[in-house]
């Protein structure tokens, strides 16, 4: 019995082909960082109320949105287009509630709330960070 459930175990690892690509965007890096934003500065204190965003650049690839849902519930979303290589266009710029691709030839928009694509032709949603708020500090981390 304990010679049948090796041979299972070994076939199983065998047999289980990792693709660590799988799902991954190949045209965003991932980057470390971390950044705390203080919501009693003036720049972060409409994360203080629900349905307010701020965008927050030099951090990440081209900067992020973090996104107050209400009820201490954050998104946040890398602003670099998730469908092309990083370039001089594709820093992508918030306008209520969709972050636009400024490149002439994509017409690429998001939803900040999911970081789903809302037109264009894309098949990577918005890279999301994560986020964590203690009191009055709210940690963006990838």
């Amino acid at each position: 019995m304990k010679k049948l459930l090796f041979i299972l175990a070994i076939a199983l690892l065998f047999s289980c082909e990792k693709d660590e690509g799988l799902g991954r965007n190949p045209f965003l890096i991932d980057l470390s960082f971390q950044i705390t934003l203080n919501t009693d500065l003036p720049q972060y204190s409409s994360l203080n109320f629900a349905g307010n965003s701020v965008v927050v650049r030099n951090q990440g690839i081209r900067g992020f949105v973090i996104y107050n849902f209400g009820n201490g519930q954050y998104s946040a979303f890398e602003l670099s287009d998730p469908n092309h290589a990083p370039n001089s266009c594709s820093a992508m710029t918030v306008n209520g509630v969709t972050a636009t691709c400024p490149c002439p030839d994509d017409n690429n928009s998001y939803d900040i709330f999911s970081g789903q694509p809302s037109t264009g032709n894309s098949q990577y949603s918005m890279k999301r960070y994560r986020v964590n708020r203690s009191g009055n500090m709210i940690v963006v981390t990838n």
